[in-house]
């Protein structure tokens, strides 16, 4: 699989309805069949690809590691924070609620170049598997920024957001 991250933001009838199965293996079926074809093919205001750089957005929002529980909340349930809806290696799959989306969005609108550039640097380099770089900077701004407007556009219309990467 390619690792490619896709914030959605989902209303409180399909953020129920993911989270009524219990089934894993039948929440990522009517996440690929439903919402994936859904938000793909309507007008794209409810959606914001990431591509790969998910991973460092994370690194730098949480605290420089990849992992659920590093950072400090909001900006750390950017991207991994939240409930988490699967537990399996082949997908990444979490949900933030309104009132967290609330938050994030706040946090991030306070966020330019010079901040995310900051908060990039404190990735450890050790344990990222790019290279540290102008280049993998920019990358990584330039989907960050549709996060944040997605981030912000939800908190209005009282959203949930589901971050999802196929691993």
């Amino acid at each position: 699989m390619s690792c490619l991250g896709v914030h959605f933001a989902l209303t409180e009838e399909e953020a129920k309805a993911l989270q009524s199965f219990e089934d894993e293996q039948a929440r990522i079926t009517y996440l690929v069949e439903e919402i994936e074809p859904r938000y793909f093919e309507e007008p794209r205001s409810f959606i914001a690809e990431s591509d790969k750089s998910w991973d460092a957005m994370h690194r730098a929002l949480s605290d420089g590691m990849l992992t659920w529980t590093g950072g400090t909340y909001p900006l750390n349930h950017t991207v991994l924070g939240g409930k988490r809806l699967y537990f399996k290696d082949d997908y990444i799959v979490s949900l933030k609620s309104p009132e967290q989306v609330r938050d994030i969005a706040k946090a991030l609108e306070a966020i330019d170049a010079a901040t995310f550039r900051a908060l990039y640097n404190n990735i450890n380099a050790q344990n990222y598997d790019a290279d540290l770089s102008e280049e993998d900077f920019e990358y990584t701004w330039g989907w960050f920024q549709g996060v944040r407007e997605l981030y912000a556009s939800a908190s209005i219309d009282g959203r949930f957001i589901l971050f999802t990467a196929d691993q």
